[in-house]
């Protein structure tokens, strides 16, 4: 009862600087996008650095979830919380950049019928071969995709200690990096048949009917998604990355080996060299190798620190870094729109332009975290909590 207090508090300085990688991946992505804009002097060339971020977060999110999961073993509560966490500010964002079309267009990628709100309503967009109306949303799908997997698996009652799950998926990536140079299937097909089996999946999950049953087919869903995303090998490859974050969890507890992240690491890393799609500029063997290698000594850093105290702000950052991923472009449109271009402005113009960005955007993030993201994750555990805990056994 003396160490009881003491706690909480151990548990968050403990989980601090998962909070600051996530807090530094959105971090570089907005980093990423205005330098681009307004500052092309202070962009990495040798690395992508929005690309960077997002592989931390999805080391991140491979380290914490199927641990949450196993800690927890209730695949009903599991969803709740997803859904209640990721889906309110994404269509609060959604309905923002819709409202402003008359002004901003929406992307042209974006298809013009019902499959957009199908492969929306999913967050499965760039695994259904559309589009996001926001191009930092492509990263939802692979999240989505990865979710789904781990839930599977995790149904399964197996857990992969030997890491071997972040290997086939880095094999996948290699595989159809020299099969496939574009999706196999095309059309709006996809997104709706997607959108079916996963709503329907879900219902019967969140009702507790046939849930294992439905837990498997939106597994093998998401296995199929993988190889008919618009880049295949790019897909398989970011899930091989998030599934490498739980094989070093499973490391640090003493139940897996460490191996798999080296492998992880070639094959991902050179898949580029073998690719039929793989032309654009940040997946060149040279760029896209360094990229890779400063997320995992990112991760590793942060990892071999994590008894430390860390920064208040960058635990801040992490706390609402998703409100900072998925506000900052909105905001950073309307400025673009308002102020035009300016890779090509004098100095202090530009740093003008990103200091006023940034005084707009940490104070909108703070809004949207503690106004649409903070009431509905607390609804969600209402939700849970009110439900039986149903085990995935």
């Amino acid at each position: 009862m003396a160490t009881a207090p003491h706690q909480p508090s151990q548990t968050v300085h403990r989980l601090a600087w998962l909070d600051a990688l996530r807090g530094v991946g959105a971090l570089a992505v907005v980093g990423e996008h205005l330098t681009t804009w307004a500052m092309p002097w202070l962009r990495p060339t040798s690395f992508n650095l929005g690309v960077y971020g997002v592989l931390v977060f999805f080391l991140v999110s491979g380290y914490i979830i199927p641990t949450s999961l196993e800690r927890h073993g209730d695949v009903r509560a599991f969803w709740i919380g997803r859904l209640f966490r990721l889906y309110p500010l994404y269509l609060a964002v959604i309905a923002v950049v819709l409202a402003l079309a008359w002004w901003i267009p929406i992307r042209p990628e974006v298809p013009r019928d019902g499959s957009a709100v199908a492969a929306h309503a999913t967050m499965l967009m760039d695994a259904v071969g559309s589009a996001g109306v926001l191009n930092t949303m492509w990263t939802l799908s692979y999240e989505m995709l990865f979710y789904l997997l781990a839930v599977a698996l995790f149904v399964t009652g197996r857990r992969d200690r030997w890491g071997v799950v972040p290997v086939l998926f880095a094999l996948l990536a290699a595989g159809t990096g020299l099969l496939l140079a574009g999706p196999p299937v095309v059309g709006a097909w996809p997104a709706w048949a997607s959108c079916a089996v996963f709503v329907a999946g879900l219902a019967c999950v969140l009702a507790g009917r046939g849930g294992t049953a439905a837990v498997y087919v939106l597994g093998a869903m998401a296995l199929a998604l993988m190889a008919s995303s618009r880049v295949p090998w790019f897909g398989a490859a970011m899930v091989a990355v998030m599934f490498t974050g739980t094989a070093i969890r499973r490391w640090e507890a003493g139940e897996g080996r460490l191996w798999p992240v080296g492998v992880v690491a070639v094959l991902v890393g050179s898949t580029p060299m073998w690719a039929l799609n793989a032309g654009w500029w940040w997946v060149r063997p040279d760029r896209w190798g360094l990229t890779i290698v400063l997320a995992v000594l990112t991760f590793a850093v942060a990892m071999a620190a994590r008894g430390r105290r860390v920064p208040s702000a960058l635990t801040w950052l992490g706390t609402v870094s998703y409100s900072l991923y998925l506000v900052h472009l909105p905001i950073l449109l309307v400025i673009m729109e308002l102020v035009g271009e300016m890779r090509w402005s004098p100095l202090p113009a530009q740093l003008g332009v990103g200091a006023a960005f940034l005084a707009v955007l940490l104070p909108a993030c703070w809004l949207s975290h503690r106004l649409v993201e903070q009431p509905l994750q607390r609804l969600g555990r209402r939700l849970t909590a009110r439900r039986p805990v149903v085990a995935a056994a």
